[in-house]
């Protein structure tokens, strides 16, 4: 994945519910310094997720969805001092819109990246190709994709 070689600080999520599993990068990338980062469900704005730091051996506990998570405190690094981060997925359209799970804990997170968009990381999308759709409906707070990566193929917007 280009977008992922400049990349030293990256936000993946573990897999849940036949989500693609973004944890395959670990042993590829670590080996070149990177640090990864998990969401986390932030404790005091409801809604909202911050990424703490991940590796083999880092202490997972079950948030309230039943999703392993690091504990808040463990190596903060907010939304913004990304350099990318791989998306889970429902949907995607050509467009770089994306269906998630419908909490919108994502799109409130990154909304900055439509008013800031050269502060953004770049947004990833991981899916099967079967998840592809023609258009989705998109929504003024929904943040767009850079990109997703599918079992075929790669797509790159523009958002």
């Amino acid at each position: 994945m280009p977008d992922l070689h400049r990349a030293r600080h990256i936000a993946l999520y573990l897999p849940n519910d036949g989500e693609i599993d973004p944890t395959v990068f670990l042993d590829l990338a670590e080996l070149r310094g990177r640090t990864f980062y998990l969401p986390v469900l932030h404790p005091v704005y409801p809604g909202r997720l911050v990424f703490s730091a991940y590796h083999d051996g880092t202490e997972l506990r079950p948030n309230r969805f039943g999703i392993p998570e690091p504990g808040f405190s463990d190596a903060r690094r907010p939304a913004w001092a990304l350099d990318a981060v791989l998306f889970p997925l429902v949907g995607f359209d050509v467009q770089g819109g994306r269906l998630g799970m419908g909490g919108g804990f994502y799109d409130r997170t990154f909304a900055f990246s439509r008013l800031r968009p050269r502060l953004a990381p770049k947004l990833i999308g991981l899916a099967h190709d079967f998840q592809k759709v023609r258009e989705l409906p998109i929504e003024p707070w929904d943040v767009p994709l850079h990109g997703v990566v599918t079992d075929k193929r790669r797509y790159r917007f523009k958002p």
